[in-house]
């Protein structure tokens, strides 16, 4: 199990997803105002006093945790590779929609203050994921078709 391809690179995304919660999606600091959408909550410090909004913003979060612990399944069902792609197919949706929520919310906060922020690291670790979720996803479908050949040669 530990020794296979896809579990390397799902331990990677496992790894991005998990990272994800720690970093900024969005920033904007200016002398007076300090604006950060993490994947949990929406920041904003104005002088000495901060405001923090959960919803919706907690669902870049939510997706990403449920996008790591269908990998991390995804790893334990090593036996049955038919389930492991079903559920790398789940996994991409859910890696999909974690950075569309991500991408469109930091989007959508840039058009209403009027000013540009900067990116954070967390708007490009569900991309890394989604691409370590498609290569285990290759991997796996290499694996049953080496199984199915072996099959057939008997």
């Amino acid at each position: 199990m530990w020794q296979r391809k896809q579990t390397v690179f799902l331990i990677i995304a496992i790894a991005c997803l998990v990272g994800m919660i720690f970093f900024p999606v969005w920033e904007l600091k200016t002398h007076t105002v300090r604006m950060t959408l993490y994947p949990l909550y929406y920041g904003v410090e104005l002088g000495g006093t901060s405001t923090i909004i959960y919803f919706p913003y907690c669902i870049i979060a939510i997706l990403g945790i449920a996008a790591a612990t269908v990998a991390a399944m995804e790893i334990g069902k090593f036996q049955n590779r038919l389930l492991q792609l079903k559920l790398g197919a789940l996994n991409s949706l859910l890696l999909a929609g974690c950075m569309g929520s991500a991408a469109y919310l930091s989007i959508k906060l840039i058009q209403a203050n009027h000013l540009s922020g900067s990116y954070g690291v967390s708007l490009f670790f569900p991309a890394v994921a989604l691409v370590c979720n498609a290569i285990a996803n290759r991997f796996i479908r290499k694996d049953e078709d080496l199984v199915k050949d072996s099959d057939r040669i008997r």
